[in-house]
């Protein structure tokens, strides 16, 4: 039987992310918290490691690295690679984070992203045109994950570029797929971002136990990409969300 490099690497990443989300399971139930400043009561002075598990940063050999990966060991002070080699992992989009939004189930936020390249059904111009071939239904494409989705959507991205088409759809609308605006591509990822923590308890533990950290991707990213690419800012916001909502339950309880 012939040797595909490519599907071993794949096999590999998948496992590699099963293995973080294992990982990520078995973890305590306690938020780790940044470290206390004995006078002031606020958190560690920002660039400060303390208070974080230490295997965030544990250097990985160069030898072992993916072409596409940025090893934990890359982060400056107050920063976090997003690894996939542990916890941090679940907030990838090619995390396993089921989660319901407008109605329909989807395994992650990989596949609700990949799916909209696709044609909605045999009306759609996409399905009619000429000499375009699609492998996937857009159904499938929605339940997958990880890379087995990524790569689905670098086949509709294919498609998109020998169409000379710019745009995707949702619920039969078309949207701007590839801009620097914040658009209606980008509300809805962030939609779909909220729903997964929202939906997933785990995730919001761990996205919180990064405290003041800078979340950054553990891949390569294209350079100064569309808002919606850069999903590590968005969790940031997210999660300055939640710790202002605890605040306020702080304070309205200090009141009764």
């Amino acid at each position: 039987m012939t040797h595909n490099p490519r599907c071993a690497f794949r096999i590999c990443l998948l496992a590699l992310l099963a293995w973080a989300q294992q990982g990520a399971a078995k973890q305590p139930k306690t938020v780790a918290k940044p470290a206390r400043d004995s006078e002031s009561g606020k958190g560690a002075q920002r660039g400060s490691r303390a208070g974080y598990p230490s295997r965030w940063w544990a250097p990985v050999p160069e030898a072992q690295k993916a072409s596409w990966e940025v090893l934990p060991q890359a982060a400056k002070p107050g920063e976090v690679i997003l690894s996939k080699r542990h916890e941090l992992g679940i907030l990838s989009n090619f995390a396993a984070t089921p989660f319901t939004l407008r109605g329909k189930r989807y395994p992650g936020v990989e596949g609700f992203w990949q799916m909209m390249l696709y044609p909605e059904g045999p009306d759609d111009p996409r399905a009619k045109f000429a000499g375009i071939a699609w492998p996937h239904t857009r159904e499938a494409v929605a339940q997958m994950t990880a890379f087995e989705a990524k790569a689905a959507g670098t086949l509709g991205e294919e498609n998109m570029k020998k169409m000379g088409i710019d745009w995707v759809t949702f619920e039969g609308k078309r949207i701007t797929y590839w801009s620097k605006e914040k658009g209606e591509h980008y509300r809805l990822i962030v939609e779909a971002m909220r729903a997964k923590l929202e939906q997933n308890p785990k995730v919001e533990e761990i996205l919180l136990s990064t405290g003041d950290l800078v979340l950054l991707p553990d891949h390569v990213q294209e350079e100064d990409p569309p808002p919606e690419w850069r999903y590590c800012k968005i969790w940031m916001e997210l999660r300055s969300e939640l710790q202002e909502k605890a605040r306020q339950r702080r304070l309205a309880d200090s009141k009764k």
